[in-house]
Parts: structure tokens; C-alpha cells; sequence
């Protein structure tokens, strides 16, 4: 089909970026696991796990859209597939958001982990139930979802890093200086 062979590039430079940041993440999380003060598992479930869900979908879709279809229809299935599996992963995030006791969850938490994905989920669920009507219009709203997750898995594996290089220092840093004080007053007795 014409319209989806016009989005070619788009889907191989949304495609690649997300490989990319999927590979990135584990090479962060693997320095970050090196580190003294360990990231709680309740919170990587919340937070660090649906960032790679949002980059995985971003790269299966590309895949999906890269295919050479016939026709909208197959295409559209598949995108909706992903996007009712991204909306029962919403929920079950915020479930973990709300449950996990390693860290309050702001504002700026909720819109980017809970409420961005699933507006990105259900455009994508409401362009499959309509792509063989409004095929055009649909692949905007498909390619528009995908950008939004992937932004959105871009700002959150951010939010990580940042979170844990500072948080996580203060913390390593006001432990090992509790250790020296009372290392300090045990010698003086």
C-alpha cells in the first residue's frame, strides 16, 4: 500500500532510535547495578521496566509498519494488538506506581509513567478500530503515538539516571559518613 510505503524513513529512524535507547538503558542499568546503594525492586517495576516497554513497542511497530503490506488492515490488527497490551500494561503500572514504598510518585511521575502512555496506547487503539476508513489519517495518529513514546521513554530513562546518580550518591555518601562517625566513636571508647 502506497500510504504506508510513504512513512519508509520515519519508521526507520523511530525504528533505529529505539534499538538504540533499549540497548542503552541496559548498559546503564548495568553500571548503575555495580553501584553500592541498590535500586529497589518495587520501584524498577514501576518506573525502569515501562520504559522499556514504550521502547519496545516503539520497535515493533516500526517493524510492523516497515513490512510490506498490501493493505492497512493486517497492519492495523498488529498496531491494535499493541496498543490494548500497552493499555492492560498502563494499568498495571499504576498499580506498581501506587503500591511500591521506595518513592512518592509527583506529579511530573504520573503524567510521564501513567497518563502520556496511555493517551499514546489508546490513539494507537482508536486508529487500528478506524484505519480502514481513515487509513491516512490513522498512520499520522500510529506515527504520532510512537514519537510520544518514545519521547516519553526518552524523558523517563532520564529521570532514572538522574534519580539515581544523585539520589542514590547522597544516600552512598551520608551512609559511608554515618559508618565513619561511628567507627570514629568506637575508637575513642
Amino acid at each position: 500500500m502506497t500510504e504506508l510505503a510513504q512513512w519508509d524513513s520515519f519508521y526507520l529512524i523511530v525504528g533505529g532510535a529505539a534499538g538504540a535507547l533499549i540497548g542503552l538503558q541496559f548498559v546503564v542499568l548495568t553500571l548503575i547495578a555495580g553501584r553500592s546503594v541498590q535500586p529497589a525492586a518495587d520501584a524498577g517495576a514501576a518506573f525502569g521496566t515501562p520504559t522499556i516497554v514504550h521502547f519496545g513497542a516503539v520497535l515493533f511497530l516500526a517493524a510492523i509498519l516497515r513490512a510490506p503490506w498490501e493493505e492497512v488492515a493486517p497492519a492495523a490488527i498488529l498496531w491494535g494488538l499493541i496498543s490494548f497490551s500497552g493499555l492492560a500494561y498502563g494499568v498495571i503500572t499504576i498499580r506498581r506506581m501506587r503500591t511500591q514504598k521506595s518513592y512518592e510518585p509527583e506529579f511530573e511521575d504520573w503524567l510521564f509513567h501513567a497518563l502520556l502512555p496511555l493517551a499514546a496506547y489508546l490513539t494507537l487503539a482508536v486508529s487500528a478500530i478506524i484505519a480502514i476508513s481513515r487509513a491516512r489519517e490513522c498512520l499520522f495518529a500510529v506515527g504520532a503515538s510512537a514519537l510520544l513514546l518514545l519521547f516519553i521513554g526518552i524523558h523517563n530513562a532520564w529521570d532514572a539516571i538522574v534519580y539515581h546518580v544523585l539520589t542514590n550518591d547522597r544516600k552512598t555518601e551520608g551512609a559511608e559518613r554515618d559508618r565513619d562517625n561511628e567507627a570514629g566513636e568506637s575508637d575513642e571508647i
